[in-house]
């Protein structure tokens, strides 16, 4: 079989000319590269919300070109769990996959590492300064974060400071320990005073007078454990220090806060100033103005997932294409001028399948990702994910479905250098099909969705990917071959290995091995 080998990252050497594709090879997926595309896109785009952004805002790298992966799903710990179709995650599981998780993502997103064993997934956690969980010991998450750092790939932790679990009634707690940060014990004065502990006859605090009780809370109430009173000073001190120890003795690199509807965003401020995290992330779980909301509380020192775009991507599956279209009716934090706060998912451990229930699930309707109308919904939101601005998150079940695919994507959004601000600088949207053509740091891309999509190649561009059983969708892409040495890119300073096509297939060459995107070696 005729040999055909096409560079997708490179940085050390590209030879445009030379690894232009064969126009004969026939494959599914097909990488090309443009070689006439003339100079590099200056790009030196402002915030364009309406925050006054500043210098010391923690949590938010601008421009950014990183990818995330969530690197679980709800009971992916316990390999007994009908839930876990897609795979085992603890620690140990994880360090089996670190170099494809390391070839790929900049950022993986851990769940909760707080234990002690027996609690579950993890958030309602017992003490925080035990790295004991069900997801593994102590020791395998250090080794695991170890061996991410060495691939260049940064860790984010899952920060649970909303509410808690107990230790052996309703308002006692562990003594959480964390070493120069301090030490510390709950009590039920900082559980928040509308709390359900002080009105149900059950609870050991039942009727305790407001002395004996925090303020009332500032978010939303969570039925489902302790809601802490983020007014006091001591649960202050207690977060501050908690994040600071995850970030300098555990090794974390940044934070994805649970349910920030629950509190209010001058705290998750207050903690990001003090632990400086890489990325700051909060699950707001809510509409776009809400979204909005928080990010002025916040003062934008954070990022937001962007739950409005997850549902406008809902039109892949109804066939509404132009809720994708931000002229028409999409709804996102990108329609705002907020991309760069934006954190892009199509499905995550709530909204996905959990064995009884879907959650909130637009892209699986059954427990089987494979079928063919679901993967061509999960490979038609992810080709528009990943070439969008925002901080795009890959779901652990799509990646181990469509590794190669999800794979190749990853690749063509890095050659162009496409980032969290990055332009979009024209769409067309129609009866099942959308086109885009997105600015990146180093050149531009088209993507084009659905059936009745055009099968063009448009003037100045070459064909990067065609996927799906069914053709759900085509990505173009012009280089500026001048732009990819360029200093300070994020491509260039990660040193991930050399991406290239055999026989149809997708490898990773790096240092003597060559490696299949399952991190395999095969030679």
């Amino acid at each position: 079989m005729k040999k055909i080998i096409q560079h997708i990252l490179s940085f050390s050497q590209f030879n445009f000319v030379s690894q232009v594709f064969s126009r004969n090879f026939v494959s599914r997926h097909t990488f090309l590269f443009d070689i006439t595309c003339a100079g590099l896109f200056a790009c030196a785009s402002a915030f364009m919300g309406g925050s006054t952004l500043r210098a010391e805002n923690a949590g938010v790298p601008a421009e950014s070109e990183d990818v995330m992966l969530q690197a679980f799903y709800w009971d992916s710990y316990n390999a007994g769990a009908s839930s876990t179709k897609y795979g085992r995650t603890k620690w140990i599981d994880l360090m089996k996959d670190t170099a494809a998780i390391t070839e790929n993502f900049d950022v993986v997103w851990f769940p909760p590492s707080s234990g002690p064993t027996g609690c579950g997934v993890g958030y309602s956690a017992r003490q925080y300064s035990s790295q004991e969980s069900d997801w593994g010991t102590k020791t395998a998450l250090s080794n695991l974060i170890k061996a991410l750092h060495r691939g260049n790939t940064k860790v984010l932790a899952d920060v649970v400071v909303n509410h808690r679990g107990n230790y052996n009634s309703w308002c006692n707690f562990y003594t959480d320990y964390f070493g120069s940060y301090g030490t510390f014990t709950l009590t039920q004065k900082h559980i928040v005073s509308n709390d359900e502990c002080f009105s149900d006859s059950k609870s050991s605090c039942y009727g305790a007078s407001s002395s004996d009780r925090g303020s009332y809370d500032t978010g939303d109430n969570f039925n489902g454990a302790r809601d802490l009173d983020h007014k006091s000073e001591y649960v202050q001190n207690w977060a501050k220090a908690y994040t600071q120890w995850l970030l300098n003795t555990i090794n974390y690199d940044g934070f994805r806060y649970d349910m920030t509807l629950g509190f209010h965003g001058r705290y998750l401020k207050m903690y990001n100033e003090a632990a400086q995290p890489y990325i700051s992330v909060s699950e707001l779980w809510s509409s776009i103005d809400r979204q909005k909301q928080h990010l002025e509380e916040c003062e934008y020192n954070t990022m937001v997932f962007d739950f409005p775009m997850k549902y406008s991507m809902k039109g892949i599956v109804t066939g509404s294409y132009g809720k994708l279209n931000k002229s028409k009716t999409f709804e996102g934090l990108r329609k705002h001028g907020l991309e760069r706060y934006s954190v892009t998912f199509i499905d995550n451990h709530d909204t996905f399948n959990r064995g009884t229930t879907y959650g909130d699930n637009q892209f699986t309707p059954t427990t089987d990702l494979t079928t063919a109308t679901n993967k061509d919904y999960v490979l038609q939101a992810s080709a528009y994910m990943l070439m969008m601005p925002g901080i795009p998150c890959v779901f652990y079940p799509h990646w181990k479905s469509y590794q190669s695919e999800i794979g190749e994507l990853i690749a063509v959004r890095k050659q162009a250098g496409i980032h969290s601000q990055s332009e979009v600088l024209e769409e067309e949207s129609g009866q099942y099909k959308y086109h885009a053509t997105i600015q990146g740091h180093r050149g531009k891309v088209i993507v084009r969705v659905g059936k009745y999509r055009s099968k063009t190649q448009p003037e100045g561009y070459e064909l990067a990917v065609e996927g799906g059983d069914r053709g759900a969708y085509t990505v173009y892409i012009a280089m500026n071959p001048q732009g990819i040495n360029q200093p300070g890119s994020a491509s260039s300073q990660k040193g991930r290995g050399e991406k290239f096509i055999e026989d149809g297939k997708l490898y990773i060459r790096h240092g003597e091995h060559v490696y299949d995107v399952f991190g395999k070696i095969i030679k």
